[in-house]
C-alpha cells in the first residue's frame, strides 16, 4: 500500500464507502459503524499503512479468535486491556453515591459457578493461605436483601484462576454461588488471592508488552450480586495491602473497593458491604401498578 490508492489524495475509496455509508439506514448500529470507520479511514490517510501491515492487523484479529474458546475470552481481555469495558461501565452505570462501584467481569468469569452453602469452602485445591469472608446485601437505603444470589471468583495464591490453569486447578476451584440469609449476609471460606499479570502468551498480552501498558493487577476478589428488584451488581474488591494498586491494568480500583485483609491466628479475614441500586424499570412497573 502506497498511499496513493485510486482516488485524489489517495482516500478514493474511503470517500465512495463514507458516502454509502452516509446513505444507509439510520440507526444506533449504522452510527456505530459510521463512526469506527470514519476514525480507522482517518488512521489510513495519516499513516499510510502497508498492504503488509494491513496483513498484520487482520491476523492479529484472526489470532484473538483463535485464542478464544469455552475457558478464554481473549475478545473480552482485549476490551478490558485498553480500557473500553471499564469506560462503557463508568458512563453507563447510573448508580446512586451509596452504591457499590461496579467493576468489569474480567475474561475469567465462568457463569456455571456451582452453588454452594453458607459457609463452604471454596478451595478445591487445599494451597494457600486461609481466607474467611463475611459479608451483607443490602439496597441503597440499608434493606438486607434476603434471598440475594452472590457468586464469588478469584485467583489462587500463585495469581492464576483455575480456568485458565486447567493441568493444575481442580474444575471450578477458588468459584462459588451463595445465597444471602434472612439478614442479608453471607459468609464462606477460602485462601487469599495473589496479584498478576495479564497472560501475556496470547495475542492482547502481547501487544500490551510491545507498546509499553501495564499488565500486573492487585490482588481482588470478584463478586457478582442478584437480587429481584434491583439492578444486578458486578464488582471487585482490591487487596489495599497490594503494591500493585496503583497500576491496575484494567482501570478497575475504585475508592469504596479497596478492602482490608486482615491477619488472624489462622490467616486472614475479610469484611464485604455490598449494596445495589434499585432496578430503573422494576421500580417503574411497581409505581404503575
Amino acid at each position: 500500500m502506497d498511499g496513493q490508492g485510486n482516488g485524489s489524495n489517495g482516500q478514493g475509496g474511503s470517500a465512495e464507502q463514507r458516502l454509502r455509508l452516509a446513505a444507509a439506514a439510520p440507526g444506533r448500529l449504522g452510527d456505530a459503524v459510521r463512526m469506527i470507520l470514519g476514525h480507522a479511514y482517518d488512521v489510513v490517510a495519516q499513516l499510510q499503512p502497508s498492504a503488509e501491515e494491513l496483513d498484520a492487523l487482520v491476523q492479529f484479529l484472526t489470532d484473538v479468535g483463535y485464542a478464544t474458546d469455552a475457558r478464554r475470552q481473549e475478545w473480552v481481555l482485549l476490551a478490558d486491556v485498553f480500557g473500553l469495558t471499564d469506560a462503557v461501565l463508568s458512563r453507563s452505570a447510573a448508580g446512586t453515591a451509596r452504591a457499590t462501584p461496579s467493576t468489569l467481569p474480567g475474561p475469567f468469569y465462568r457463569p456455571d459457578a456451582p452453588a454452594l452453602p453458607l459457609g463452604a469452602n471454596l478451595c478445591r485445591a487445599g494451597e494457600g493461605v486461609p481466607l474467611v469472608v463475611t459479608g451483607s446485601v443490602t439496597g441503597c437505603d440499608g434493606e438486607p436483601l434476603a434471598g440475594a444470589q452472590v457468586e464469588v471468583w478469584h485467583a489462587n495464591a500463585e495469581g492464576r484462576y483455575e480456568n485458565q490453569d486447567p493441568d493444575n486447578q481442580p474444575e471450578h476451584n477458588l468459584r462459588g454461588r451463595f445465597v444471602t440469609d434472612t439478614q442479608g449476609c453471607f459468609h464462606f471460606r477460602s485462601i487469599r488471592p495473589a496479584s498478576y499479570s495479564l497472560p501475556d502468551d496470547g495475542p492482547v498480552g502481547q501487544l500490551a508488552r510491545r507498546i509499553g501498558l501495564s499488565l500486573d493487577r492487585p490482588a481482588h476478589i470478584h463478586f457478582a450480586v442478584t437480587a429481584p428488584g434491583y439492578a444486578r451488581l458486578v464488582t471487585s474488591i482490591f487487596d489495599g495491602s497490594d503494591p500493585a494498586i496503583g497500576r491496575d491494568a484494567l482501570f478497575a480500583v475504585k475508592p469504596g473497593l479497596i478492602g482490608d485483609f486482615r491477619a488472624e491466628k489462622s490467616g486472614v479475614s475479610l469484611s464485604v458491604a455490598l449494596v445495589l441500586d434499585r432496578d430503573d424499570a422494576s421500580q417503574r412497573s411497581s409505581e404503575e401498578g
